[in-house]
């Protein structure tokens, strides 16, 4: 008997087993598993793209599928894989088919600019991206994907060889066909061609090069954006076009259905109508333009016409206008898309973080004279920091005199590093200064009223001008990305980690944006994780305590309290880097903050503001100030104040200069 219910348990215990793993696997299934990284470049050739993203990830919900964002910037490609929610839409756009195991991009118009999206089901299935639909018994092409290599797309066309067609080369037609090649050599072009043989009529729609015939003709129109159809002299009912855009040649315009100039009526107006209707517009185009010209003067004196590139004639009369190197202009938002790369020599690394190096260089002009300028680069395997901080800086709504002047950027193939070119400001960031210097009650005024001042631009949604603004969080507030410029004002830099708080941003997007930033200046909530994601305005308070630490450690400098300590950061007895957890130790536990001495009470100024300091750290973000009101704080406490008869700067190293 003994034996024998040995022999009966084995079998049941294995039946049990197999049961609980089977249940197990049945569970993981569930979930989805998708390839899922933040915007990077991707590689493509013929009509698919593969993603270059190594990460892979079950996703948290069920429900969820694997979703790709597809678009180019002067032609680099750029993908974003996730996993996603089909209920809820992407970057404002509802996700239609996703049950494919196959991700077939759809073009979308958003914001502004053309996106692709496709979403699919299957194991790591966003890898890779189709443009088209895979015809029935077609083979997907295994593409060899080069690591950190930026893929610059080659054109878009209509590709379907020749088809039967009921246009009858008049007016507009579409082509008709469904599918999207990407050009297999860079110097193609999008072409089409129209012809009739025995009664049936047909399009051709190919991409091809222009150096060569085209049914024995040359292309001579394919600069244009539009398909514009011309007959082919000699050949009957034969007609050809060519153009250089996206799918350009889907829409074929045949002669006669051309654009045709306006006829000027203004004669034919009634006297009446004339005398009535036009003086009124001149006048609203006049009012219009002083109201422009008054917001652009009071927001920067700029002379600076527009053009596409940057050369270093540009970037010197960029910086001439203010010898603090501090102004800005709509030249200095973009890539540098001249042929030839800026001549700039770099001389010293003057700053090193965790994405980039910092240079001080020489941009040479064509007088042979150097005008210095800040160098920062990125690595090849840093794109995306580059990246999100040139967007950044491309806002050209950004410029602001307490922000970082910003000049160009340039993608430096050769070295396989990307480059931001900025001003330059000798004195170095903020947390050098103070550890060197000891300022007066001005001063104080000074740097802290230009720091408020350049926090609130950021968080602000309009423009000093009134014009619509899109705010930004800058999510790394501390005395290293501040700069001291040669007035003793601030302005911010290292927008590595910042984000846009645009309406269309979903508090998913926002989540995804992960804990970030220095832990010694990271807000509580911040650092439990625990940020409200529905509420834009929890990013910018978490901002403002930050700069309330960088509030303290200049006020710390302080000599109008008669009591100077050695320079030293917020949380100072903490080891130079902590962690998140001895942070949340220090700052969540024991609710602590950086130590207000009695001293602080002698001068009213700075009594005032360690008040205002107080508010901005406080441990509830709702009871925090917002930075707006810190600049009006400012503000009222310097005007309130008499200042002394005279107030230097003294350096540590000697009391007698100023700084080096």
């Amino acid at each position: 008997m003994e034996r024998f219910g040995s022999v009966g348990f084995g079998p049941v215990l294995l039946v049990c087993l197999m049961s609980g793993a089977s249940a197990l696997l049945h569970t993981a299934n569930l979930h989805s598993q998708c390839k899922s990284c933040d915007p990077h470049p991707a590689d493509c050739e013929s009509y698919q793209c593969i993603s270059n993203c190594s990460v892979s990830k079950v996703c948290p919900n069920p429900q969820d599928v694997c979703a790709v964002v597809w678009w180019r910037e002067t032609g680099i490609v750029t993908v974003e894989t996730r996993c996603h929610d089909p209920t809820q839409p992407l970057h404002g756009v509802m996700l239609e088919d996703y049950s494919s195991s196959d991700c077939v991009l759809t073009i979308r118009h958003v914001s502004g600019r053309n996106l692709r999206l496709c979403a699919c089901t299957g194991r790591d299935c966003n890898e890779r991206m189709l443009l088209n639909k895979p015809s029935e018994g077609s083979e997907l092409v295994i593409m060899n994907a080069s690591e950190n290599k930026t893929f610059k797309l080659r054109q878009l066309c209509k590709f379907c060889d020749v088809e039967s067609t009921v246009c009858n080369a008049t007016g507009v037609c579409e082509s008709s066909c469904n599918v999207t090649s990407i050009c297999e050599y860079p110097e193609e072009v999008c072409v089409s061609a129209w012809s009739r043989s025995e009664g049936n009529t047909f399009i051709e729609t190919v991409c091809h090069n222009p150096g060569l015939k085209f049914h024995g003709q040359y292309l001579m129109d394919y600069n244009n954006t539009m398909c514009k159809m011309k007959k082919v002299k000699g050949m009957e009912d034969f007609y050809i076009c060519s153009c250089n855009a996206e799918e350009c040649n889907d829409r074929l315009i045949f002669p006669g259905a051309e654009p045709v100039p306006p006829v000027d009526e203004s004669k034919y107006l009634p006297p009446l109508l004339l005398v009535s209707v036009v003086p009124p517009l001149i006048i609203a185009v006049l009012l219009i333009s002083l109201f422009y010209c008054a917001c652009v003067c009071r927001q920067q004196k700029l002379k600076v016409p527009t053009t596409k590139g940057m050369d270093s004639e540009t970037c010197a009369i960029i910086m001439s206008d203010d010898n603090r190197s501090d102004s800005s202009s709509t030249k200095a938002n973009s890539l540098n898309h001249n042929t030839e790369l800026l001549p700039i020599q770099l001389d010293a690394v003057v700053g090193k973080g965790r994405f980039a190096e910092v240079f001080r260089a020489k941009l040479k002009h064509a007088s042979e004279s150097f005008q210095t300028v800040a160098v920062k680069i990125f690595p090849y395997d840093e794109y995306a920091s580059w990246k999100t901080e040139w967007e950044i800086f491309s806002d050209v709504e950004l410029r602001h005199e307490n922000v970082l002047q910003f000049l160009t950027a340039e993608d430096r193939k050769a070295a396989r590093q990307y480059w931001l070119i900025t001003a330059y400001h000798e004195r170095g960031n903020l947390q050098e200064f103070l550890s060197q210097h000891v300022i007066g009650w001005d001063e104080l005024c000074q740097l802290g009223g230009s720091l408020a001042r350049g926090v609130a631009h950021l968080h602000s949604d309009r423009t000093p001008c009134g014009r619509t603004k899109v705010a930004i969080v800058h999510r790394d507030l501390k005395s290293a990305n501040v700069l001291v410029k040669s007035d003793l004002t601030c302005c911010l830099c290292d927008f590595g980690l910042s984000l846009r708080l645009d309406s269309s941003t979903s508090p998913e997007e926002l989540a995804n944006s992960g804990q970030v930033g220095t832990a010694r200046y990271m807000a509580p909530e911040v650092l439990e994780s625990r940020m409200d994601l529905e509420n834009i305005e929890s990013f910018k308070q978490a901002d403002v305590y930050s700069m309330a630490l960088v509030l303290w450690e200049i006020t710390s400098r302080c000599s109008a309290t008669g009591d100077v300590r050695e320079y030293e950061p917020p949380f100072g007895k903490l080891k130079e880097h902590p962690c998140v957890e001895s942070m949340k130790d220090d700052v969540i536990r024991d609710r602590l903050r950086p130590e207000i001495p009695a001293s602080w009470s002698n001068h009213t100024g700075v009594h005032l503001l360690s008040s205002t300091i107080e508010e901005c750290w406080d441990h509830d973000p709702e009871a925090r100030l917002t930075a707006q009101c810190v600049v009006e704080r400012f503000s009222d406490i310097s005007s309130a104040v008499i200042p002394p008869l005279s107030s230097d700067i003294k350096s540590t190293e000697d009391s007698g200069n100023d700084q080096k």
